[in-house]
């Protein structure tokens, strides 16, 4: 009778059981890779639909039935996307077009600053045959295609990005309109012994996730208006590009705000210097307010992200699937940290 265990006879048998584990890996991982996107876009609509849950628990205490409360984020949700996509959509995409014209202008200006020669100068021209180097690269127009992938696939990216919005917000609204039901079928999975405990820790990362994904929207939405109004009144140009572009990235905190003044700031320089400091001076302004007034008030019911943590993560989401990991990254950071105080932490002080 047969016990069910496979033996291995010999050294061929046990390279060809070692061969097919390492091909069963290797398929497993390139499955992975390519629903990748797939994954990144459930994970990213079910951390909106725990920031959209908060404003559906609001309007429920505000007396409103949970269906209707639904109801009532949903249309706000889809009007919000359908007004900026029919309305600001045509202008950032012309506004792009010209930024990515301008884009070796830019560099090039950049390179002729003032400091940046004298700084040069004390190095014996290292700092400028370097950058000189790369402008010359990224100046000359016959190496954007190489760089971007071409015209048609800037505009597939485009495309695919607008699409990826498109499938997200869907999947948000589902997600939230199935949110209590889909917990209810993760709970029932959990022994009863340990259920209760389950439900109250996954509860309460659910609402502090749900928060912080709520609130770090808001932040970046003040960042993004803030800039355009202030970009629109000294003159930068490409005032939408930027303010989206500082929007995304500000979705990641403590690096984005610093990356899209960054970005504002070099634009600026196309311009004159002198547009440059100011835009310099005002997202410094701007940084500190948004450090030790803005974030605090919004963000003081949501569980903390140590900053070295919200960089590595940030970093490893980056790497593995781009700007939309790195924003998914750090709901997933939050979550773990939550669970680390609320179960990991309590069980080493029983130990």
């Amino acid at each position: 009778m047969s016990s069910g265990h496979i033996k291995v006879s010999n050294a061929f048998q046990l390279g060809l059981l070692g061969g097919l584990g390492v091909l069963t890996a290797i398929l497993i991982g390139n499955m992975l890779v390519t629903i990748a996107g797939v994954i990144t876009y459930v994970f990213a609509a079910i951390f909106i639909a725990l920031g959209l849950d908060p404003v559906i628990s609001w309007l429920e205490h505000k007396g409103l039935k949970r269906p209707l409360a639904i109801t009532a984020v949903a249309l706000v949700v889809v009007t919000a996307v359908t007004l900026v996509t029919v309305s600001f959509l045509p202008a950032l995409l012309a506004q792009a077009a010209k930024f990515i014209e301008s884009a070796p202008a830019i560099i090039d200006g950049f390179q002729k600053l003032p400091w940046l020669v004298a700084l040069d100068a004390k190095f014996g021209g290292a700092i400028y045959t370097t950058l000189s180097s790369a402008g010359s690269f990224i100046a000359n127009s016959a190496n954007w295609p190489t760089m971007l992938g071409g015209v048609v696939q800037v505009g597939l990216s485009i495309v695919n990005g607008i699409t990826g919005g498109i499938v997200i917000v869907i999947l948000s609204l589902y997600f939230t309109a199935s949110l209590k039901s889909f917990k209810r079928f993760i709970y029932a999975m959990v022994p009863g012994s340990k259920r209760e405990k389950f439900v109250n820790i996954s509860e309460q990362v659910a609402q502090a996730v749900g928060r912080y994904v709520l609130g770090q929207v808001s932040i970046a939405a003040i960042n993004a208006i803030l800039g355009f109004i202030f970009m629109l009144i000294v003159g930068v140009p490409y005032a939408g590009v930027l303010a989206t572009i500082s929007f995304v990235l500000a979705l990641i905190p403590l690096v984005g705000a610093l990356s899209a003044a960054t970005v504002v700031t070099v634009v600026s320089l196309s311009v004159s210097p002198q547009l440059a400091l100011i835009s310099l001076i005002y997202y410094l302004i701007y940084m500190q307010i948004e450090a030790y007034v803005i974030s605090p008030r919004i963000m003081n019911k949501a569980v903390a992200v140590p900053g070295a943590v919200v960089v590595v993560a940030a970093l490893a989401g980056g790497t593995l699937l781009g700007v939309l990991g790195a924003l998914v990254a750090i709901p997933v950071a939050a979550s773990g940290i939550l669970v680390l105080r609320q179960v990991w932490l309590p069980h080493q002080e029983k130990r």
